[in-house]
């Protein structure tokens, strides 16, 4: 039921944001270990384990790209404040930062922006808005594991 539900999410973005164009649009990141996360919620702890298995992944060599909407979007913003987590004493934007360092595609949804008093100015270096055509045919591509948060 998630994923049908989500599908009508992406079909209807599709169409708002300008149907196939670009959907042709391919990247270097789609190889036999690329790891696609998708985090939505606004917990921290949520957040914190999937951005632990994402830099896991890219420690053992995986590719990694991560999608943040609705609440999951704030970790994109500069002024905001996540809390650090055991052992490590590290928090989310901590472990987002590292893997845009370490050359990670992070974006925010298409609708992010549009839809809150922000700009692409309030987000973090290194972090974009998503096109959701790109984004769609990146998905479709069976080499890449989609993961949701």
């Amino acid at each position: 039921m998630k994923n049908t539900t989500n599908f009508l999410m992406l079909t209807a973005l599709l169409v708002l944001f300008g149907g196939t164009a670009g959907i042709a649009a391919s990247t270097d990141m789609e190889t036999e270990d690329t790891l696609f996360v998708v985090i939505t919620t606004g917990d921290a702890e949520t957040q914190m384990m999937a951005l632990v298995l994402a830099t896991q992944s890219a420690n053992q060599g995986a590719t990694v790209r991560v999608l943040l909407c609705s609440e999951g979007g704030n970790l994109a913003l500069k002024d905001h404040q996540s809390p650090a987590f055991a052992p490590a004493d590290r928090s989310p934007s901590q472990l987002l930062t590292g893997l845009i360092e370490r050359g990670a595609t992070v974006e925010v949804c298409g609708i992010f922006l549009p839809n809150r008093d922000a700009t692409q100015d309030d987000l973090l270096e290194g972090i974009r808005a998503a096109a959701p055509p790109e984004v769609a045919a990146f998905m479709r591509n069976p080499r890449v594991r989609l993961f949701t948060f």
